[in-house]
């Protein structure tokens, strides 16, 4: 058995305090030590009405999962998805830190073209986890990039997003094709749930990767997804036009400012389903999504350890990754001719205007 580590009691301890405060007066200061505060309140509003989970509970799960979650958030700009009435409430999209931060949050000057100098919230230490979920911010998502070099990509996301009616299993399925596709390149996927009704695989990169490199390995590996599975598969980016009963497999991710639902992170569902991290053999027809929650992933991190990382430890070399392109694209060369994805908005350099986000602005919760 692990040993407890020193960050593992001090999660203890504001686990605890946690508690205590939304027990009593559901408003109060959470000492993190060496003279570091946090007030949080409201913590026994209920966020997920179908379970009956609160803030307060949420904030208690990313303590008790923190040391899993943190090295995944490191240095890492977030993207606040801030729900403060919880789910099935508005939602607020805010990039920019805000005008009044506590001075313990971590908070990093980024440039960006169109609004030049920015402040943004920086993951890596649980105080500033547990101020973002203060805020309403129910999942964590950090961007494919870390400090100090926030312009090149650390990650690549390909995301299978379900059409209306298909199956988990089909899902499944076309994940296993498209982690053979790119392991038939030598490149590896670490799979995970996306919390919802997708999967998530994810490509570690290599230093100094661009972020234009990315996003050309993640369209690749997507077309060549549909040449194989013309019949599950789609990158057609237009939900009207994709053929019924297919999955769209979304490459469009890889670009400077956008983020991913971070491994571990709970989702803004009524289940409030975590994004978890696979075992290969885990991706079989018997694998169910809702299964994995705020309530019962603590006790699987205890039983796995951190899964996330072990799945992103083969960091493939820069070599490795021009290689696989040149494969791939031979590939779709020889392939019958497919009708071509459409383009993507142009990618933004500015780490802000990618998710049209500014804090204040209201949109409705998508299911």
């Amino acid at each position: 058995m692990r040993r407890k580590s020193v960050s593992d009691r001090v999660g203890a301890d504001v686990e605890s305090q946690l508690k205590a405060i939304e027990d009593a007066d559901d408003d109060g200061d959470v000492d993190f030590g060496r003279g570091k505060k946090l007030h949080v309140s409201s913590l026994s509003k209920v966020y997920f009405p179908k379970t009956g989970d609160t803030k307060g509970a949420l904030m208690r799960y990313y303590t008790r999962i923190w040391p899993v979650l943190q090295p995944h958030v490191d240095g890492r700009p977030l993207v606040l998805k801030r729900f403060p009435d919880g789910v099935g409430g508005q939602i607020f999209f805010q990039q920019n830190a805000g005008p009044h931060v506590p001075e313990a949050v971590r908070v990093e000057t980024l440039n960006t073209v169109e609004e030049g100098p920015k402040p943004r919230i920086i993951g890596g230490d649980l105080l500033t986890m547990l101020y973002t979920v203060q805020l309403g911010a129910i999942e964590v998502h950090p961007w494919l990039s870390r400090l100090p070099d926030v312009d090149a990509a650390d990650r690549c996301l390909i995301d299978l997003d379900p059409g209306e009616g298909v199956s988990f299993s089909s899902v499944i399925e076309l994940a296993r094709d498209v982690r053979a596709i790119a392991r038939q390149c030598s490149v590896p996927v670490a799979v995970k749930t996306s919390g919802s009704r997708g999967i998530h695989l994810v490509i570690p990169l290599p230093p100094r990767t661009s972020y234009d490199e990315s996003a050309q390995l993640a369209l690749l590996i997507a077309r060549a997804a549909v040449a194989h599975r013309p019949d599950l598969a789609t990158v057609e980016r237009s939900i009207r036009a994709r053929p019924e009963g297919t999955i769209y497999v979304d490459s469009m991710q890889n670009s400077r400012g956008k983020s991913m639902a971070c491994a571990y992170s709970v989702r803004a569902k009524e289940g409030a389903t975590v994004s978890a991290p696979l075992r290969e053999q885990e991706l079989t027809s018997k694998l169910r999504p809702a299964a994995f929650t705020l309530r019962s992933i603590p006790a699987r991190v205890a039983r796995t350890g951190d899964l996330w990382e072990e799945a992103l430890s083969e960091r493939p070399s820069a070599k490795t990754i021009r290689n696989a392109m040149i494969a791939l694209e031979q590939v779709l060369d020889s392939a019958p001719a497919t009708k071509k994805p459409q383009r993507g908005t142009k990618r933004s350099r500015s780490g802000g205007n990618d998710e049209r986000a500014t804090a204040g602005r209201k949109r409705k919760q998508h299911a």
